[in-house]
C-alpha cells in the first residue's frame, strides 16, 4: 500500500511527528511518502492518506484546511486518517482539552470523513515559537506545572497509532466495496 503522510506545520514538531508515523509504517512494510502539504499536488498516486495539523488559534492551520478543500473529491473516496498535534496531551486539565480539540477539528470531519484520527502532543521546546509572548506562555505553564512534556511516551503512542493505520485502511478499503455507497 502506497500511503501519503501530509502536514502543515508553522514551527516544524509536526514534520518530526509525519516523519515517525512514515518511518514507522515503513518499517512495517508499507510504502510511505512524507510530504508537508503546500508540496503535494496530487493524491491520485497514494492508496491511503494520512494527513495532519497543529492547532493554532483552536483550529487547523488554514493551509491544512485549503488542503482538504483542494482534495475533497478524491479524499472522500479514499481510505483517510487525520492526526492533530496540540499541546492538550500534556496539561493537567487533559479531558476537557481533549474534547475541546476534537471540537475545533470538527470542521475537518465535516469536510473528509477520517477513518481514524488521533491526537498527539506537541513540543514543549518553547525556542522556536515566533512570538515573545507565545515563548512566555509555554514556559509559565512548564514552571507552573500545567504542561508535562514525557517524548517517550509521545513516540510510543505515535508509533503504536502508525501500526494500526493499514489495518484501519484495509477495513475502510472492505467496506467501500461492499457498500453500495462505495459503488459507481
Amino acid at each position: 500500500m502506497k500511503i501519503l503522510v501530509t502536514y502543515a506545520s508553522r514551527v516544524g514538531s509536526i514534520a518530526i511527528v509525519a516523519d515517525k508515523i512514515g518511518e514507522t509504517l515503513n518499517r512495517i512494510g508499507e510504502t510511505a511518502v512524507v510530504k508537508p502539504m503546500n508540496e503535494v499536488t496530487d493524491v491520485k498516486p497514494y492508496d491511503a492518506v494520512v494527513a495532519g495539523s497543529m492547532i493554532h488559534s483552536e483550529r487547523w492551520l488554514p493551509e491544512a484546511i485549503s488542503f482538504l478543500h483542494r482534495h475533497q473529491s478524491v479524499l472522500t473516496e479514499m481510505p483517510f486518517a487525520i492526526f492533530t498535534v496540540s499541546m492538550a496531551p500534556e496539561m493537567k486539565e487533559k479531558r476537557w482539552y481533549r474534547a475541546a480539540v476534537m471540537e475545533w477539528i470538527a470542521p475537518v470531519r465535516s469536510l473528509v470523513r477520517p477513518f481514524c484520527e488521533e491526537l498527539f502532543s506537541g513540543d514543549l521546546d518553547n525556542t522556536d515559537k515566533p512570538a515573545p509572548e507565545d515563548r512566555l506562555k509555554f514556559k509559565l505553564s512548564s514552571l507552573f506545572g500545567v504542561l508535562q512534556d514525557n517524548p517517550h511516551k509521545k513516540w510510543y503512542d505515535i508509533e503504536r497509532w502508525a501500526v494500526t493505520l493499514p489495518v484501519h485502511f484495509n477495513s475502510s478499503n472492505q467496506e467501500s466495496r461492499t457498500s453500495p455507497h462505495g459503488q459507481d
